[in-house]
């Protein structure tokens, strides 16, 4: 069931994150990242003007949150940026991710990353299948409740092993990411801040360090550089914008809310705070105690107060669907994916709920939007199995074989992905992109296989 805060638990390959062969057992560890519409639009926002300033095509860095309590984050080949959500609660303003961000585009954009294909070949797969997920399983249960499992021992240690940067490494991508910052007109203030966090953490006993302290070690030369590039900055003093700092305290409120215990979040976000922040935090804790009437009047004077908010109306939606009222949930979900309908991930939980309410009327209106998420995110395995589910309770075996086809080839069962695409072959046109996708389909199937 999708959430609010998503976990997603599908088929890691390393083929996808480093660009090297594994064994096929390497390839079937679980993952746990978070999948929420409202916090990679943020990080987006946040990270886009950095990765034009430093050259880089924003489309083509993925960026994945990952379930860790930890203070991490780390770029991986392929250029994907991994942030455990540990960090994303943990920076204290905007401007101390923005100068993690900066930082890590300054290892992409420097070329940090190839040794790493060399280094895997010293990592057992096993270890580096756990680690490059920052250590971290989850599952969600069906109030939304997010738990996270840290992977320890020899995993950590090789994984650690192969994500360090060197001094010189670390320099440079300081160096690269206060020019991106002053580019984009930010301060480097938030970046010395963090060093001040991992100077911290360098008091620390190592097994109680974060791994950030362990694979970016921070030295005097460092700290220094940026002290001084903030001390003559132009931008010495310069303010976040109300924006960016209400975004970023939204994001960690959310956060908390999703991945801390309810009693927890209250303490923290006491109601005589009446910022939204606040409430937000409060009415994700509230749904998740349960209770219901609280999270819904919390929520109801939020969309009050912002009507146009695309995410207030999304998480009325999922109170409503996870405790079994799908129907009530239909409105604020078309009303969230109406004010950002350009976004997959809401389109695909406005399908999950019509698909699931079993009416053949909701049917043409589930397969239009996940069709649209198809084609946003050709890789979503979750959009291609209700697909599937739509097209065959309308009587479109053919394609609906073909949608399996697509699943089957994401999660690498390679035998069903052959089986569901011979079956389309046989009950659809022998033309059309459908056909020559389903060519694809066998090709690429048949490869890894044989690469196995």
């Amino acid at each position: 069931m999708f959430k609010r805060i998503l976990v997603f638990k599908r088929i890691l390959s390393l083929l996808l994150l480093l660009g090297i062969a594994f064994p096929a057992e390497a390839q079937q560890a679980p993952r746990s990242f978070i999948r929420d519409a409202e916090i990679e639009n943020i990080l987006r926002t946040f990270s886009t003007p950095l990765f034009q300033a430093a050259g880089l095509d924003p489309d083509a860095v993925k960026i994945h949150i990952v379930i860790d309590p930890s203070l991490n984050a780390f770029v991986a080949n392929g250029q994907r940026l991994f942030i455990h959500t540990g960090l994303l609660i943990r920076t204290e303003n905007v401007e101390q991710l923005l100068g993690v961000i900066a930082h890590e585009t300054g290892h992409i954009a420097g070329g940090h990353l190839v040794r790493l294909q060399g280094a895997a070949g010293n990592a057992t797969s096993q270890a580096l299948l756990g680690m490059l997920l920052g250590a971290a399983a989850g599952v969600a249960s069906k109030r939304g409740d997010v738990a996270a499992a840290v992977l320890m021992g020899s995993q950590e240690a090789a994984m650690r092993g192969m994500l360090s940067h060197s001094r010189g490494e670390e320099a440079s991508a300081d160096q690269a990411g206060v020019r991106f910052l002053e580019a984009t007109g930010h301060s480097a203030r938030g970046m010395l801040e963090f060093f001040n966090i991992l100077g911290d953490q360098e008091l620390l006993a190592v097994s109680r360090q974060d791994p950030y302290i362990q694979t970016h070690p921070l030295t005097r030369d460092r700290v220094s550089f940026v002290q001084e590039q903030v001390d003559h900055s132009r931008l010495k003093n310069a303010k976040e914008t109300p924006q960016f700092e209400e975004m970023h305290k939204r994001m960690r409120a959310k956060l908390f809310g999703f991945l801390e215990p309810p009693g927890r979040t209250f303490q923290r976000y006491k109601e005589t705070d009446d910022s939204i922040p606040s409430r937000y935090a409060r009415a994700i804790a509230a749904y998740r105690k349960p209770d219901m009437p609280m999270a819904l009047y919390l929520i109801d004077g939020l969309i009050a107060e912002r009507p146009n908010d695309p995410y207030f109306h999304e998480l009325k939606g999922q109170m409503l669907f996870e405790n079994g009222r799908g129907r009530q949930a239909l409105e604020p979900y078309r009303r969230a994916v109406a004010l950002l309908p350009e976004n997959a991930l809401l389109h695909l939980q406005l399908a999950q709920i019509q698909v699931e309410q079993e009416d053949p009327a909701l049917l043409a209106e589930a397969e239009k939007h996940l069709s649209k998420v198809v084609r946003m995110e050709p890789e979503n395995y979750a959009a291609w199995q209700f697909l599937a589910i739509a097209y065959g309770r309308q009587g479109k075996e053919g394609l609906a074989a073909y949608a399996m086809g697509e699943q089957a080839l994401l999660e690498g069962r390679t035998s069903d992905a052959l089986f569901h695409a011979g079956k389309a072959e046989k009950l659809l046109p022998h033309k059309g992109p459908v056909w020559v996708r389903l060519q694809d389909i066998k090709v690429r199937a048949a490869q890894i296989r044989e690469d196995r």
